[in-house]
């Protein structure tokens, strides 16, 4: 992009006294410029240097496309600018009569450049925010020895297993696992996610992030290359650089673009001295015509929509592995969601409370979880994991004895409570009272485990636990709706659990009871009656189901970026993303669309214009006006593109 600059202002610099001495230029503004001896010859001088230094990117670009037999624009440019050069040099020579073409061939070689510098410009910044996320990476970090004792070392020496002392405020040098310490994370700039993330012992942090007010101690898991950051540039790079559907039809356009240039400029040549015009004015019509149709914006228009719409996708949470799956996902109309991990939060919860009368829901989690504490049970770590998410304190509990098959009791604030199943409640002889009885045959008629809370001979509470859906999902199949999407549940689990979070989230189809390996047969299925379908899964169970689908859309984590199955990555596991992602599509399409139009579209009517059509009413276009219009075309196309950037809209 330097070169290109300072390129352009040294031609720039160059053309000022060859336009300024040029006498078709002072016979129209009526001026006299300075006459000394020589004078005469500036523009030849001036103009040849402009084309040999000036014109040397243009004049290599198109050897090479000629050499590779894929005309261009380079080719395009370098003809025009080398028959202007030739037949100007003639004429100074005295070869040929007519009026030389310097000034036109300076200031087209130099708003050539001009075009090229703002085109490198538009794209160095659509790909800012792949390198700001390179400079998320500290070049520092504080490494613990064995006695504890701090030392500031580089981040390329760290190593796996290295314990990093993460200061508040600090950015984290590496993925790591937190060991001691806790605080809030600002993971906003990885997975889009706005709100700081708790840390604590045991979880996982990524390198690139910021630490809140707490002090953390983390031992590293990847560096370098390893690391969640680097999994994301790499496919956003990549995806940047595969190719689309929309930028093979850009490329065709442009290769026939050329050919008609070439091909009008032959007739042009032709037709013009066969009517008695002079060969000053043939050589400048043809001149017009290969400036005016080069298909400089047509390169520009499909490459810099995707380096905008994939960063965007990046810096919002998704990562886009294949142009083709973005682009596709604007003709779906069938989006198929996994349940586990995708619709739910793939852990259980208490998703129900019904508490016997004079009880909150509240206080009875409270000592529930409280008698379970110790249990190492899935329904334990549901009440626990319940009650922490409530805000609940949990008292301790004593005197924990476990009852296999039946539950557990424990003394909770001297109470004597037990906590189990329908086994417990045969143990010890207890019938619940009618409301949580029916709470109970609810809860399994969902395919919910039904978990009673015991005091004596009194049933204080019944609790339905099941794999929780995400809050999220209410929000993303609703979106889906409005946007006219039909909505499907795949699941290996049973069909009453998938009928109940069917019917809560008011999805459209249930498949219930889907082996892994059956998943594929149900996506076809829905294929096979002419629907559009994106799979979204976790990219690791339903990886063939992701690859059969026509657009996959594979559920990461802020530390699990490289799914292979995927064209697209939910960084945050946000099933709202999903809508977004056809958003972004629909968006960067129309970008697209019309940038195909802005660069090729104006040239139906300026390639007649430049030929000369109507220059018996003395409507013509000069060369260096057919490159403004050309360069004007890629300034459009380079803005429109960067209103893209509107399209996404965090959750």
């Amino acid at each position: 992009m330097a070169s290109f600059r300072d390129k352009f202002w040294l031609t720039l610099l160059l053309t000022t006294p060859t336009v300024v001495w040029s006498g078709m230029i002072q016979h129209w503004f009526d001026y006299t410029a300075p006459r000394f001896p020589g004078s005469a010859f500036i523009p030849a001088v001036f103009g040849t240097i402009v084309y040999f230094y000036g014109g040397w990117p243009f004049l290599r670009g198109g050897y090479h496309e000629l050499r590779n037999r894929l005309p261009g624009m380079m080719t395009l440019i370098s003809l025009a600018i080398t028959v202007a050069f030739l037949y100007s040099a003639l004429v100074t020579l005295g070869v040929v009569e007519g009026l030389d073409l310097w000034w036109e061939l300076a200031t087209l070689v130099a708003i050539m450049l001009l075009g090229h510098w703002i085109e490198m410009r538009s794209i160095n910044q659509a790909q800012g925010a792949l390198k700001e996320l390179a400079k998320l990476l500290p070049d520092m970090a504080v490494r613990l020895d064995e006695s504890g004792t701090t030392k500031e070392v580089p981040v390329a020496e760290l190593t796996r297993g290295d314990l990093l002392l993460i200061r508040p405020g600090a950015s984290i040098p590496a993925d790591g696992v937190v060991k001691e310490g806790t605080s809030a994370v600002n993971e906003a700039m990885i997975t889009g996610e706005s709100k700081p993330m708790d840390k604590a012992a045991g979880d996982r942090v990524i390198a690139g992030t910021v630490n809140g007010q707490g002090s953390l101690r983390v031992e590293v898991t990847g560096t370098g290359d390893e690391t969640a950051l680097a999994g994301i540039m790499r496919l956003v790079e990549q995806a940047q650089t595969s190719r689309s559907r929309a930028q093979a039809l850009a490329d065709r356009a442009a290769f026939y673009l050329t050919i008609i240039a070439i091909v009008s400029a032959a007739v042009t040549a032709i037709v013009w001295p066969l009517l008695g015009r002079p060969w000053s004015f043939t050589i400048e019509r043809v001149v017009t015509v290969l400036v005016i149709a080069c298909p400089h914006a047509l390169g520009l228009a499909i490459p810099l929509v995707t380096a905008i719409s994939t960063t965007i996708g990046a810096r919002n949470g998704l990562l886009v592995r294949d142009r083709r799956g973005l682009e596709e996902a604007r003709l779906l109309n069938t989006v198929v969601f996994d349940k586990t991990g995708t619709l739910t939060l793939g852990s259980h919860r208490v998703v129900k409370t019904t508490a016997a009368e004079g009880f909150t829901d509240d206080e009875v989690l409270r000592v529930a979880a409280s008698v379970q504490r110790d249990a190492e049970h899935p329904i334990a770590q549901a009440l626990m994991t319940s009650a922490n998410e409530r805000g609940i304190d949990v008292p301790m509990s004593q005197d924990f004895k476990s009852m296999p098959g039946r539950g557990v009791r424990a003394v909770v604030e001297e109470r004597l409570l037990h906590v189990g199943g329908p086994a417990l409640l045969r143990m010890l002889a207890v019938e619940p009272p009618e409301t949580l009885r029916r709470a109970a045959e609810s809860a399994a008629a969902d395919g919910q485990s039904a978990t009673y809370l015991v005091e004596g001979d009194r049933v204080l509470a019944v609790f339905a636990i099941a794999d929780a859906i995400r809050p999220e999902s209410f929000d993303a199949v609703k979106r889906l709706h409005d946007n006219g999407l039909e909505v499907v549940l795949l699941t290996g689990d049973s069909t009453a659990v998938g009928n109940a979070v069917g019917k809560e989230l008011n999805i459209d189809t249930v498949f219930a009871e889907v082996l892994p390996e059956d998943k594929v047969a149900k996506i076809e299925e829905l294929q096979a009656q002419g629907k559009r379908v994106a799979m979204v899964g976790d990219g690791v169970n339903d990886a063939p189901a992701l690859l059969t689908a026509d657009v996959g859309i594979a559920i990461g984590t802020g530390t699990d970026v490289a799914v292979e199955a995927g064209d697209v990555v939910l960084v945050r596991s946000d099933p709202r993303d999903v809508p977004a992602i056809i958003a972004l599509s629909k968006a960067t399409y129309r970008k697209m669309i019309q940038n195909l139009w802005w660069a090729a579209g104006y040239n139906i009517v300026a390639i007649p214009l430049a030929a000369g059509v109507l220059a018996a009413w003395g409507i013509m276009l000069q060369p260096a006006l057919g490159a403004v219009l050309m360069s004007l075309s890629t300034i459009v196309v380079a803005i429109n593109a960067q209103l893209l950037r509107r399209a996404v809209r965090s959750p």
